[in-house]
């Protein structure tokens, strides 16, 4: 049996990046001659929480996988690039902006497959069948132990309350995670309510928005601000980071509080997969998707990288466990993508850095 083949592909200058394209790219291309079992897959998600899962799906079905790795919007920009000459069978990346991107860019085909369809909930997954959803993130509210109580907590919209003057922190606008929540908020609430709830939104963070989710808990950690926005697969790596123990003590200072329970529910996400226009082993990629969703995947997968399975019935970890079972809004996805640029000229009218 041919072993599982890694690439890793680095953030690095625009010539490199071409180099590696070419390399790669000419490399799988001769390995397809010679050999049709194998399966080339680009991913965005990082190589320690994809590979076991690969390694397992060659020993089961003898399919060789290739894989390159690399930043989500690189790793599309690439696709757009090679076009029709492009070696990737594959492509997953994170949040439904970005696979919706995908599909506008049409670097993404249509299928059809009733495992796909009965494993994947109709609200995590594209419409048309150009990608589904693998795992299901929420983006709730961080709150500092000691300093708030849940019960002044309600909704994503109560956030703009004058009581929140200088307590909020929250990463950039140009954060697809963002623009997703928004986008959801537009949904729901309408283009012009949306905007009058950020400017006030905006107007009650604390600090200008720098770095990561991870950074947000660690600045409401520190005291700089009382209430967080982020991803909760953040919040369980940094309550189990073995090496750093000033991450576990931020992440213990904070709480989760779900927003919108009495209503629509949180805002959720996810990381998906779909089979790229170029395909030249379209069954394979079939094939390796329906075994990314199968319930010992997933199980393996939440438990890995704390995320949620799509997948019903699938035990979470105890990381997710402890946070209690809440309502998710069950918009569907695709609409995140729809209201994507509506979104984003919303947050800088409302001066959202």
């Amino acid at each position: 049996m041919k072993p599982i083949q890694f690439k890793l592909l680095k953030t690095i200058p625009l010539l490199g990046i071409l180099m590696i394209m070419a390399a790669t790219s000419t490399a799988i291309a001769a390995s397809n001659k010679t050999d049709n079992k194998e399966v080339n897959l680009y991913s965005a998600r990082k190589e320690k929480l994809i590979k076991p899962l690969l390694e397992k799906f060659t020993q089961q079905t003898g399919i060789t996988v290739n894989l390159v790795t690399g930043k989500a919007d690189a790793l599309l920009k690439r696709l757009q690039t090679e076009g029709r000459n492009s070696p990737a069978d594959l492509f997953i990346t994170t949040d439904a902006g970005r696979l919706h991107r995908a599909k506008e860019a049409k670097v993404l085909q249509a299928v059809q497959s009733k495992v796909l369809e009965e494993a994947v909930p109709e609200h995590l997954r594209d419409p048309q069948g150009y990608w589904f959803g693998l795992s299901e993130r929420a983006r709730p509210i961080f709150y500092v132990k000691g300093k708030v109580s849940p019960d002044e907590l309600s909704t994503y919209e109560a956030l703009a309350d004058d009581k929140w003057k200088g307590r909020i922190c929250i990463r950039s606008s140009n954060n697809i995670y963002n623009q997703s929540l928004v986008a959801s908020l537009v949904a729901h609430d309408g283009l012009d309510k949306t905007e009058a709830w950020a400017r006030k939104f905006v107007a009650n963070f604390a600090k200008p928005p720098k770095g990561g989710d991870r950074d947000q808990i660690k600045a409401a950690a520190a005291g700089q601000c009382d209430i967080a926005i982020a991803n909760t697969y953040y919040y369980g790596a940094m309550l189990n980071n073995k090496k750093d123990t000033k991450q576990v003590k931020a992440a213990k200072a904070v709480a989760i509080f779900w927003p919108n329970q009495e209503d629509r529910g949180t805002h959720i996400n996810i990381s998906g997969v779909g089979v790229t226009h170029a395909a030249k082993h379209k069954e394979n990629a079939i094939k390796l998707m329906e075994f990314l969703l199968n319930k010992d995947s997933q199980k393996w997968y939440a438990q890995a990288n704390y995320e949620y399975p799509v997948v019903a019935g699938v035990e979470w970890g105890d990381t997710l466990k402890s946070w209690g079972k809440f309502k998710a809004d069950k918009l569907n996805l695709s609409k995140l993508g729809e209201l994507n640029t509506k979104a984003v000229k919303l947050m800088d009218r409302a001066g959202w850095k």
